[in-house]
């Protein structure tokens, strides 16, 4: 859900139900890294309520394409981690395996 104004489209609340932290932090970490972001960040109302506000302030961009564009690019950043993740998964399992790690007892 997103709360704004239709004056100034620049600055925007989002409420994303069923997350914490993990999720809030990414995102916010994504923001902060686009030049069009003035103002980024979160907080839970309560901690019994599944529920996280993330405030965004841009240059004079529409807030919601940004935060848009934001989540775009965390999808990119966990696709590069799972694929690398993958990869170093089956080498090591089609490699010598531990006997390959330069390990000293």
């Amino acid at each position: 859900m997103e709360h704004g104004s239709f004056e100034d489209q620049s600055k925007a609340t989002f409420s994303l139900t069923d997350e914490d932290h993990t999720l809030a932090n990414a995102i916010r970490f994504t923001l902060n890294q686009d030049p069009r972001v003035t103002f980024c960040g979160y907080s839970i109302p309560h901690p019994s309520d599944a529920r996280v506000n993330i405030r965004v302030q841009t240059t004079g961009d529409p807030a919601r394409e940004v935060f848009n564009d934001s989540c775009q690019d965390l999808m990119l950043i966990c696709e590069h981690v799972r694929g690398t993740f993958d990869q170093a998964v089956l080498k090591f399992k089609t490699g010598k395996g531990l006997s390959a790690m330069d390990i000293k007892k």
